[in-house]
């Protein structure tokens, strides 16, 4: 079994004196001989400088609310429920996150031989694989899916710790399916995608417009439409709408009113939302309303 201590990655967040000290919550969810799985919840604080942290262990991490900054070697990744991040054993890091911006997120650790299997790799290869290199990938709808229902799953309480642990290990496959890699982009822009994305995870369930967003990061909207798809394989539009949908995700268990709920996230009205969430999920927000309900009452 893992230990409940070195092996995790710990993102408490020490505040500046004139901050309001944060109190990040960590609940295990699942513990298996195999990984643990916690639920980390952090409150909005800002800090002049994070302090240094550091994992004893390889974790895959979802972040499913708010967003973050993970400052790793010369990296900064932002956190974000479009996002899925892979934190390589024995590397220091720092996380930072805005006062406003509370964040939540899954964190996955796990023994390497698991990870290998997975990546198809050596353990010994597996600090230089290329998802510990590059330190994230998108999110896909398929992936959020799957991410939503181990997360409610495990939340509602699961009768069988197997099924459980095989619902992980599927969860673990589509994160670590390597995608295609682009190249990797030069230092300039991806400080542009960062606060493109930063800006987007903020504003996300209120109008926006391209124009706005190319004003904030300081270019043409032409500039940020090309340099934004090719950097992270979808268009500015398509990120802003999965991370509407991520939220769904999260607030349709507890949801009594589907129009107000569809109005809250940004979209303009409730078909709207169906269809969007029906294109991107392959049901209706009713449909997998339902489902988390029924396996709410199945386990209590």
């Amino acid at each position: 079994m893992l230990a409940h201590g070195s092996a995790q990655r710990s993102l408490t967040i020490a505040a500046h004196p004139t901050d309001t000290p944060a109190r990040p919550s960590r609940a295990p969810l699942l513990v298996s001989s195999i990984a643990l799985v916690e639920d980390l919840h952090s409150p909005g604080v800002s800090t002049r400088t994070p302090p240094e942290d550091y994992s004893a262990a390889f974790q895959v991490c979802f972040p499913y609310s708010g967003f973050f900054t993970w400052h790793v070697g010369h990296d900064r990744v932002l956190g974000d429920p479009n996002q899925v991040l892979f934190v390589k054993a024995g590397e220091a890091f720092r996380v930072s996150q805005q006062r406003y911006s509370d964040f939540a997120e899954l964190i996955v650790t796990l023994r390497p031989p698991l990870v290998a299997e997975l990546l198809h790799t050596d353990e010994q290869r597996l600090t230089d694989h290329a998802l510990f290199t590059t330190r994230f990938r998108f999110a896909d709808p398929s992936l959020q899916r799957a991410r939503s229902y181990f997360l409610h799953g495990l939340r509602n309480g699961v009768s069988e710790h197997v099924a459980a642990e095989e619902t992980m290990i599927a969860l673990l496959q589509g994160a670590l399916m390597v995608p295609a890699l682009r190249p990797r982009a030069s230092i300039s822009t991806a400080r542009l995608v960062a606060r493109t994305k930063e800006f987007l995870a903020a504003r996300f369930n209120t109008p926006v417009q391209l124009g706005e967003v190319a004003s904030h990061v300081g270019v043409s909207p032409a500039y940020l439409t090309t340099v934004f798809c090719r950097s992270e394989g979808v268009p500015v539009h398509r990120y802003l709408t999965q991370l509407r949908l991520a939220q769904a995700l999260l607030e349709l268990p507890h949801a009594t009113d589907l129009t107000t709920l569809a109005l809250e996230l940004g979209f303009g009205n409730h078909s709207h939302f169906t269809a969007t969430f029906r294109r991107a999920f392959g049901c209706t927000p009713s449909a997998f309303r339902q489902r988390t309900r029924q396996t709410h009452s199945h386990h209590h």
